[in-house]
């Protein structure tokens, strides 16, 4: 067996990539919300910083800063993951089970890299919320709904023509 490792840093600054186990599901953007409470619920019980995030249909970026003496993200994916599965097991959505009696809902892995600096954090954020024009999903990524890109531009970090046209910012996209 393979063993993986982690750069586990106390509190550092990670970019993440989570994926569900099939590539053609709209889950996460189908079921937004319970995805949210999930985050919240991760938050209340681990809380750290989401710096960006962006939901896309089947996966998940995210840049997280962890609190001080803290390098503990595995335990703040694994209850995201379990709370959003079990959503969806309420839900009533149709969930397979692998061998071990585990939901087949996400892959069992994720993509962490360390943000060694500013630079490299710009670029991650600028990944994030240019992802959803890069699939093909929207042609601004002011228009995608789920990313933090809302929350840059309300807080003045860039304009609402970041990667597109200029748009008048809709508060009922924004949904904070």
């Amino acid at each position: 067996m393979v063993r993986y490792r982690r750069n586990c840093i106390q509190h550092g600054t990670y970019f993440f990539t989570a994926t569900l186990r099939d590539r053609r599901s709209m889950l996460l953007v189908e079921h937004v919300e319970a995805l949210r409470e999930a985050v919240r619920h991760m938050l209340d019980q681990r809380p750290c910083t989401i710096d960006a995030i962006v939901v896309l249909p089947d996966h998940i970026h995210a840049i997280w800063t962890l609190p001080e003496d803290d390098a503990d993200y595995a335990g703040r994916w694994r209850l995201l993951k379990s709370g959003f599965t079990h959503a969806m097991v309420k839900a009533g959505i149709g969930l397979s089970r692998n061998a071990k009696g585990e939901y087949n809902l996400w892959q069992r892995r994720y993509w962490e890299h360390t943000i060694r600096d500013e630079e490299d954090f710009e670029r991650h954020v600028d990944y994030i919320h240019f992802n959803p024009v890069r699939h093909g999903l929207v042609d601004r990524a002011i228009d995608w709904p789920h990313s933090s890109l809302h929350r840059f531009v309300r807080q003045g970090l860039c304009s609402s023509d970041w990667a597109g046209t200029e748009v008048e910012p809709d508060e009922k996209m924004y949904g904070e």
